[in-house]
Order: C-alpha cells, then sequence, then structure tokens
C-alpha cells in the first residue's frame, strides 16, 4: 500500500540523518550515546512486581516516559476503593467503581509482563537493544509469563466477578426502593 512505498526508512523515501547520529540506533534524539543492554527476563519480571508503578517502562524508556508515569493514577485509585471498602464497608458505591479499576490495572500489566516474556528474542533486541548483541532469555522469562498468567487471571476474574456483583446488588435495591407503579397513570 501507500504508506509501505512513502514511508520513512523505505527505498523511496530514506530516514532522515542528522551529522553526528542516525535515529534509530538512539532512543532520545538529544542523547547520541548508545543505550543501555534492556534484558527482556528483568523487564518481564520488573512489569510483574512492579508493573503497577511503571517500573517496567521507566527500565525500558527511561524517566521522561509519560505512560510510565500515568500506571500511578489507576493504581492509586483502585488502592483508594480498597481502603473504601475497608472503612466504609460494602456499602460504598465509590469502591464498587474504583476496585475493578485495580483489578483492570492488575491484569494489563500481567498482559505486559506476558508479552515482554514471550517476545522473541530477535525481535526484542531488534526493538530495545539496535546494534548490540543479545542474549537468549532462558527459563527466567518463561517462569514471568506463567506467573504473570496466573496472577492476570486471578486478578481480571476477580474484578469482573466484584464489579458484576456490585451492579447487580444496585440494581436489586434500585428496583426495591423503587415506588410502586399505579395502574391507570
Amino acid at each position: 500500500g501507500w504508506r509501505r512505498r512513502y514511508a520513512w526508512g523505505s527505498p523511496r523515501r530514506p530516514a532522515p540523518q542528522t551529522a553526528h547520529y542516525k535515529l534509530p540506533d538512539c532512543r532520545f534524539a538529544a542523547d547520541p550515546t548508545p543505550m543501555p543492554y534492556r534484558s527482556k527476563t528483568v523487564a518481564a519480571w520488573l512489569a510483574l512486581t512492579g508493573g503497577l508503578l511503571g517500573l517496567h517502562r521507566l527500565y525500558l524508556h527511561g524517566l521522561r516516559d509519560p505512560l510510565a508515569w500515568l500506571h500511578w493514577l489507576p493504581t492509586a485509585a483502585g488502592l483508594t476503593g480498597v481502603a473504601r471498602l475497608h472503612n466504609l464497608g460494602q456499602d460504598d458505591p465509590a469502591a464498587w467503581v474504583l476496585i475493578p479499576v485495580l483489578g483492570l490495572t492488575i491484569s494489563a500489566v500481567m498482559l505486559t509482563a506476558i508479552v515482554y516474556a514471550l517476545t522473541p528474542d530477535e525481535r526484542w533486541d531488534a526493538l530495545h537493544n539496535p546494534g548490540q548483541s543479545g542474549a537468549a532469555a532462558g527459563w527466567g522469562a518463561v517462569l514471568a509469563a506463567i506467573a504473570a498468567l496466573l496472577l492476570g487471571g486471578a486478578a481480571l476474574m476477580g474484578s469482573v466477578a466484584y464489579g458484576g456483583q456490585m451492579y447487580f446488588e444496585w440494581a436489586l435495591r434500585a428496583a426495591q426502593t423503587a415506588p410502586p407503579a399505579v395502574p391507570g397513570r
């Protein structure tokens, strides 16, 4: 298609270059120093253990990555829902909304850990270690994928079950408190 013919880096339209560095070899345009090696196993385990705080993105993309800092918002909102549930009980409607946000955030981060762990080594090195010799990931990445699948599946099922239960309890309570319909009006 036309995107392939006119995309940057195609034979008809080469990628722009500057005098002192090439764009594909450097993550940030202002920093021409070579990037340190980024391990697939470390990234997967960081997503598994610290993904709710965005540590995996900070490891891969540095402190300037805005998506890494956005991980704090749904995590804080979900933890606020857990605290509200603990302090105010099950009848708190804000907790009904905020707790599934935490569960969905955990599931999304675990999916990220699975994707990192199961990415082929050659593709990982092309994306995160351009121009460097790569190392085989081994069993550490596989174990991270297994753990992420277990935790992510449990969090997703739990948040869907909790959110569905609270919704149906709310709908039942609303139907019980509604005034009866008067015939003929």
